[in-house]
């Protein structure tokens, strides 16, 4: 496995969509889908429709960027109104090698130039909300369930 600082993490192209959202529904089929129930599978597959987020990404509603392995897509983040992380799925050969931190860092790095952004927020998955509060976030509230979709609303506050 690569040294962390051999991993390239750039915004994504729309060429390279399709390989994003193959890796976020197969991590988020090993990992996310046994937590949730049928509804929110499909509610979430549905959310990954390659053309609704070309869409998306087009009308500038939604930034993505994406960690390499020189050409390997390991992992990615992708925001709505530059500071609500609505996706960060890595790779499960590559968790726990500091690539979920540093895409967050990415986006915080954008977040920090804009001074009217006091806070980054997520709904997370009750899988991450671990790693979310090693991060700094803070719940919101409780756990939710919306469409079948189970998530913690959480904040990060930038001082």
């Amino acid at each position: 496995m690569s040294n962390l600082l051999e991993y390239e993490i750039r915004p994504m192209k729309i060429e390279e969509l399709e390989r994003a959202l193959e890796l976020i529904y197969n991590v988020f089929m090993e990992f996310e889908a046994p937590d949730f129930w049928e509804e929110g599978v499909k509610t979430f597959v549905e959310f990954l429709d390659f053309n609704s987020i070309k869409n998306k990404i087009e009308d500038d509603n939604l930034n993505f960027f994406g960690c390499y392995d020189k050409e390997k897509l390991v992992g990615v983040i992708a925001t709505r109104q530059v500071s609500h992380i609505v996706l960060l799925f890595v790779d499960k050969n590559y968790h726990r090698k500091g690539i979920g931190r540093k895409l967050f860092e990415t986006v915080l790095s954008a977040v920090e130039d804009n001074f009217n952004i006091n806070e980054i927020t997520i709904n997370s998955s009750p899988y991450a909300v671990e790693f979310y509060h090693k991060l700094g976030f803070q719940d919101t509230d409780s756990e939710q369930l919306v469409d079948g979709i189970r998530f913690t609303p959480m904040k990060f506050e930038i001082a």
